[in-house]
């Protein structure tokens, strides 16, 4: 099943994708990039923009460095989390393709 997915689409998947990572461990930009292979630029665009579809996400200070620390979902706002999780393998699938 080969279906063309726009870009807006996969945007917001990935928004979905690094919430849910997020909100399952702690995670800074070192981490995210090597779990998820995506580029750092990447994930600071998509993390600085969670807010765009209801998701707060925070970063919690840890250490004296400046970019000591990880991220926090605070509220998924009108996203359902159960949902992303259940469908993880789908979404993971689309932003490979």
């Amino acid at each position: 099943m080969d279906i063309e997915v726009s870009k807006q689409k996969k945007a917001f998947l990935r928004k979905l994708y690094l919430a849910h990572h997020i909100d399952s461990e702690q995670h800074n930009l070192l981490s995210l990039n090597k779990l998820t292979g995506m580029p750092r630029r990447t994930l600071q665009d998509a993390i600085a923009v969670l807010g765009d579809i209801g998701i707060e996400c925070q970063f919690i200070q840890d250490g004296e460095r400046n970019n000591s620390g990880y991220y926090r979902i605070q509220a998924w706002g009108p996203i359902n989390s159960v949902w992303v999780s259940a469908n993880l393998n789908e979404i993971t699938e689309i932003l490979a393709a």
